[in-house]
């Protein structure tokens, strides 16, 4: 199975960007999802899509955030930020994992500060 992540339920999403902060004992993370023209806000459907969270889906199973905000500037998509706290080892290390497997098959690569 490939790594997606998925705005609204059935319908695949790219991430424009993704900005990971750590703090410095480990314990508290905090990822920030761009999406600038999601797939879930455009097309004819767009109006009938509910958003409900950020679903981040691979092999291992499913992780959830539900702190998804969308912008809209004069009345047009303007984008979603979603934004997945995670808390210790064990949630940073599986979040690793997937986006991993979602850089992979998405094109995309690290950028270190």
């Amino acid at each position: 199975m490939t790594a997606k992540i998925q705005l609204a339920i059935g319908i695949d999403e790219e991430a424009s960007d993704v900005k990971i902060t750590r703090s410095k004992d480990g314990d508290t993370s905090v990822a920030v999802f761009i999406f600038e023209s999601p797939n879930c806000m455009t097309g004819a459907d767009a109006g009938n899509n509910e958003i409900l969270g950020m679903y981040m889906i691979d092999e291992e199973g499913e992780m959830v955030t539900r702190n998804v905000n969308a912008k809209f500037i004069n009345g047009k998509s303007a984008g979603i930020e979603a934004i997945h706290k995670l808390n210790g080892q064990n949630e940073w290390e599986r979040f690793l994992r997937f986006m991993n497997r979602y850089a992979e098959a998405n094109g995309m690569s690290l950028n270190k500060a």
